[in-house]
């Protein structure tokens, strides 16, 4: 089983949407999928439940770092629910080792039963995300177009507690970065301005998805895909046009991530497209 982790520590940048999404999507592919929401506003639970597609666990996501081994459906397509008492775990310090451990053996004891597990966190840097990162596979950042945004980077990547980087080095050697992926994106000069900031000064961590410089997947900013949120509906089965218009506009980011996950971490040194002919070496996997 791939574990893939959905991380900002911005809250309301859609993070939730392309959780979803990429749940349908692997489903899509028939891949075995088990849903985790770590986020107790529960914007991923609340899509898939509507869908009526995903066995929704008894137990809610907070037992799965507090008790071990709830029991799960026997399903295809398995959701485990947010609930508000995840809030309250980051306030149990003496405990938080057990509730990482308790998330890992989980996760361990389902290796064979899923192809694919997706996990949505919080947007605070709390022991939530810790315990998904120190057992996930791959992470993958969805940020806007605005400036507060690009300055989190440097928190995803840096940040003393749950950076990616730390996390990596000490707690999780396996994980990789699939990469930042811009939402909601406009065809203003105000996002065209600030996507050619985010180009320039992180280029290594956004994700090609062709042999041209500038290639990059992103998600623009569609009412359908909402609608697909607040209705649980599958944006490529959505009757109107506007959906299938969305969906032809995204799938090709959607397809390029859900092959990152499934294709496991890259060579140590990946090298990069050059950018405006300019070949910037090979970077870190």
């Amino acid at each position: 089983m791939k574990t893939l982790v959905l991380a900002n520590q911005k809250g309301g940048v859609g993070k939730s949407a392309v959780a979803t999404l990429l749940a349908h999507y692997f489903r899509k592919l028939g891949q075995r999928v088990l849903a985790i929401d770590l986020d107790h506003q529960g914007n991923f639970s609340d899509p898939l439940r509507k869908s009526q597609r995903a066995a929704v666990v008894e137990a809610p996501a907070s037992a799965l770092l507090t008790q071990a081994n709830p029991i799960i459906p026997a399903a295809d397509f398995v959701l485990v629910a947010a609930d508000r008492d995840l809030s309250g775990l980051e306030r149990q310090p003496s405990l938080h080792n057990d509730f990482a451990n308790h998330l890992r053996g989980f996760l361990k004891a389902l290796d064979e039963r899923f192809d694919v597990c997706l996990i949505d966190t919080n947007p605070n840097p709390d022991i939530r995300m810790i315990a998904a990162l120190v057992s996930a596979d791959c992470v993958l950042s969805p940020i806007q177009l605005n400036q507060e945004a690009l300055d989190g980077v440097h928190a995803l990547l840096n940040h003393p507690r749950v950076g990616v980087r730390k996390i990596k080095t000490m707690l999780n050697p396996k994980l990789h970065l699939i990469g930042l992926l811009p939402v909601m994106v406009e065809a203003t000069p105000f996002q065209r301005e600030n996507f050619l900031q985010l180009v320039q000064k992180f280029h290594p961590i956004l994700i090609p998805y062709g042999p041209k410089p500038g290639q990059y997947a992103s998600m623009p900013r569609r009412s359908a895909v909402a609608e697909a949120q607040a209705e649980g509906l599958v944006l490529w089965e959505m009757k109107k046009t506007a959906a299938r218009d969305t969906w032809r506009e995204i799938e090709v980011a959607v397809a390029v991530i859900a092959k990152a996950v499934l294709a496991g971490p890259p060579a140590q040194t990946t090298p990069m497209t050059p950018i405006n002919g300019a070949d910037h070496g090979p970077v870190v996997g």
